[in-house]
């Protein structure tokens, strides 16, 4: 699933590596510079849905909503992510896991993108976040994630901006969803400039996480079964 806005430059290095997956989701937000045309004529068979641009958060989540397949992954358009560590996410979510997330801090990833600034924030951020939930998470504003398409209605995601990223993270603890990081190298975007604020975005994630903190466990609603229909006077009378 790969939220676009305007990425068409990027999506010709992405959409040919995306070759051994069975399902591409584009969600656009009504790019201008032929982002939807680029997609379809490298990968013909891609599901494409294009509503109005309401954040990173909302495309995700439609495009969650969307899928198919039993194992989904998440990418961002601009290259930063790449393709070829699918391996290593699919196979935590083969070994039983429910999430999956890249850390950029692990042995083996990386950033040639994060600035100081970035990184002094999400370091923070993080810490503030293995307080509150109980976790030892080295990377929480990260946004190349795997999970099962079964964890995705217990999520309860709400969130439209770059915060989805840490309300997917703390949900998965309020859920009880068993959580892996792997190593991940983040490369610089290829073209283009980031819709990522700073400071904005940085007091979104940490308005979620504490917000969030307080509301409690998500539980799953227990399916309760409909009652057979009474049989009718007319049948009964028979």
């Amino acid at each position: 699933m790969i939220p676009t806005l305007n990425e068409a430059d990027n999506l010709r290095w992405l959409m040919p590596r995306l070759t051994a997956v069975d399902e591409v989701i584009i969600v656009d937000g009504q790019s201008t510079d032929g982002t939807v045309e680029v997609a379809l004529a490298i990968r013909p068979d891609a599901k494409i849905i294009v509503e109005p641009p309401a954040g990173k958060g909302a495309a995700m989540r439609t495009g969650m909503a969307a899928a198919t397949g039993d194992l989904l992954i998440m990418l961002d358009a601009d290259g930063s992510m790449d393709p070829a560590e699918f391996d290593s996410f699919l196979a935590l979510l083969c070994r039983g896991f429910d999430f999956v997330k890249g850390t950029r801090y692990g042995c083996g990833g990386g950033s040639d993108d994060l600035t100081g600034l970035r990184s002094l924030g999400n370091r923070m951020l993080t810490r503030l976040a293995n307080l509150l939930y109980g976790q030892n998470w080295s990377d929480l504003c990260y946004g190349y994630v795997a999970l099962r398409r079964s964890a995705v209605e217990r999520l309860c995601l709400e969130s439209t901006g770059f915060e989805i990223e840490t309300e997917m993270c703390v949900n998965a603890v309020r859920a009880g969803l068993k959580i892996a990081e792997v190593p991940s190298h983040e490369t610089e975007r290829r073209h283009g400039q980031s819709n990522l604020n700073t400071f904005r975005d940085g007091w979104r994630v940490l308005k979620t996480m504490i917000r969030l903190r307080f509301k409690g466990p998500l539980r799953q609603e227990p399916q309760v079964a409909e009652p057979e229909p009474l049989p009718s006077l007319s049948a009964a009378a028979e």
